[in-house]
């Protein structure tokens, strides 16, 4: 039987838990057993950058000059034509963790980022707060349709990077990525645009933490219909700029991780 990373831990928890239960019965290493185990679910579902169910990349190799640009979310045709202007301006590349709900509206602005070298990643179909709670077939159609869309569009039937919404992961995900052989991806820096409304403080924040090998979070749509994010927008020939100067070179995750 091919098992996952996360039956695995399952398998493995739950049985020194019903193991220490019998053998302690109420005792406070019993009572331990249970608290470790639920730790270690814990981090696996909520820590994005979290391998306990599924390998996960949050950076690339910390002895080159380079980092990766993410952003997530799009496309949304009022604020990814900016970055993409932005980006091709400064001869930077980067890649965008689309919803495929919004791709397969903007197809033209994904068949753009690909022209102009951008990597496009697969954030789910329809970015639900609910996906943890999807089984496997449900998690397994979600991914497969926005697949299906990138591999379109790009004309290459390579499986796209993955990046769950919310970075939340789950054992049926897990199956899923598991089957699929699915590179799932974090970061290393976020750049908390979605916490506040001064461009200029998200470029801070960003230049004062990057490193070599960083992948940065930043986000170009919004997973509700109507609602937009243009800080990263506004904030990014700032972030562009500070990299010029700190020597790193913008490039997508997947040149990041290349030998």
């Amino acid at each position: 039987m091919n098992l996952c990373r996360a039956d695995k831990v399952l398998l493995a928890g739950g049985a020194a838990v019903l193991g220490s239960s019998a053998l302690l019965t109420a005792t406070p290493l019993a009572f331990g057993a249970s608290a470790a185990f639920l730790v270690v679910l814990t981090d696996g579902i909520f820590r994005p950058s979290s391998s306990v169910f599924y390998p996960t990349i949050s950076h690339g190799p910390r002895d080159r000059p380079r980092v990766a640009l993410t952003f997530d979310d799009g496309p949304d045709p009022e604020v990814t034509p900016s970055i993409l202007d932005t980006l091709e301006a400064a001869g930077a590349r980067a890649t965008f963790f689309a919803i495929g709900r919004q791709l397969e509206k903007h197809r033209d602005i994904g068949v753009r980022a690909l022209r102009e070298g951008h990597e496009l990643g697969n954030h789910s179909w329809m970015h639900s707060y609910f996906q943890n709670f999807y089984g496997t077939d449900h998690q397994q159609s979600d991914v497969e349709r926005s697949t299906r869309l990138i591999q379109e569009l790009s004309g290459s039937d390579a499986e796209p990077l993955y990046r769950p919404p919310v970075g939340l992961k789950s054992p049926a995900l897990a199956r899923v990525a598991h089957a699929r052989k699915l590179k799932v991806v974090a970061w290393s820096l976020h750049s908390r645009d979605t916490f506040t409304s001064d461009p200029k403080a998200t470029a801070e924040r960003v230049l004062g933490r990057i490193a070599p090998g960083d992948i940065v979070l930043m986000h170009d749509g919004h997973e509700r219909d109507g609602k937009h994010r243009r800080l990263a927008a506004a904030a990014l020939p700032l972030i562009l700029s500070g990299l010029k100067e700190r020597g790193l070179s913008p490039v997508t995750v997947s040149e990041l991780l290349r030998p």
